[in-house]
């Protein structure tokens, strides 16, 4: 039997027991913004692959579902990371192109970029190489590191928000605060298994938090496994031992991301250089 197509705008429940907008290929999303597929969500967002008009190019639409858009924290949630977005610019960080923060389907228009999240990766084949955990390392540490620069903590460093495109993007600012509102928290923000201790205890947030996430999401990119498993896998000493100092429990005894990539740079020179591609993932030989 047919199921009909949800009408346009129509509230509807999917099977993940989430509001949805019920979208198709071929539906509007806005006027000039075009969905062609589902790409899944969150919560609180349904993401969409469009066909942007005035760009002539296709983006993501990171839409706030139906039921959240009459809730003033979700509207805020969105505005608060518009903002974040707009005042950034890093090539590890993904871009923003326009924000529809007013009208029935409040969204981000965010760049498309092709490849799984360092997550999916990780449950799909393990372990990452170490000539491709230690640029990814750094590189995800230039990011936070841009960040803190700018006064904002992420809040919400982890594998499924580290996109493995050509270039790895570190997505999904959405819990983000500037560091004089993060040692304000008064609630646990960020993904279990990711949150810094001090973050659970809602004491003296600060960047220092997000040193403690990326240890952990790079700790389980290299071991398979979260931390303190340490696994079976023989790793450089110099990672583990950063790794270590990024997972310090009192954040003022954790190294500043500047300090994580300076000491993870001399890996490189040790490096296989040639790029090839291997069970399904880049790595260099």
């Amino acid at each position: 039997m047919l199921r009909s197509r949800p009408k346009k705008g129509r509230k509807v429940i999917g099977g993940s027991g989430k509001a949805s907008w019920g979208l198709r290929e071929g539906d509007e999303l806005v006027p000039g913004r075009t969905v062609l597929a589902a790409l899944g969500g969150g919560a609180r967002f349904e993401v969409f692959l469009v066909a942007d008009e005035a760009m002539m190019a296709t983006a993501v639409a990171k839409v706030l579902r139906p039921d959240r858009v009459a809730r003033g924290r979700a509207r805020d949630a969105l505005r608060r990371e518009a903002e974040h977005l707009q005042s950034l610019a890093h090539p590890t960080i993904v871009r923003m192109f326009d924000a529809v923060l007013e009208g029935p389907r409040p969204h981000l228009l965010l760049e498309h970029l092709e490849g799984p999240t360092l997550r999916r990766l990780i449950r799909r084949y393990g372990p990452l190489p170490m000539e491709q955990a230690v640029p990814l390392a750094i590189d995800i540490a230039s990011a936070l590191h841009y960040l803190h620069g700018h006064g904002l903590v992420h809040l919400d460093v982890k594998p499924a928000n580290v996109l493995m495109s050509a270039r790895p993007i570190l997505i999904d600012l959405s819990v983000a605060r500037p560091a004089s509102e993060a040692m304000k928290l008064d609630r646990v923000v960020g993904s279990t298994g990711y949150v810094a201790p001090e973050v659970q205890q809602m004491q003296g947030v600060g960047p220092a938090a997000d040193v403690w996430s990326f240890g952990a999401a790079l700790w389980e990119a290299t071991t398979g496994h979260p931390p303190p498993d340490r696994g079976s896998r023989d790793m450089p000493q110099v990672l583990i031992d950063t790794l270590m100092a990024c997972l310090e429990p009192q954040p003022d005894r954790r190294p500043a991301m500047r300090e994580v990539a300076g000491r993870l740079e001399p890996l490189l020179g040790a490096l296989p250089r040639a790029p090839v591609l291997r069970h399904g993932r880049p790595r260099l030989a």
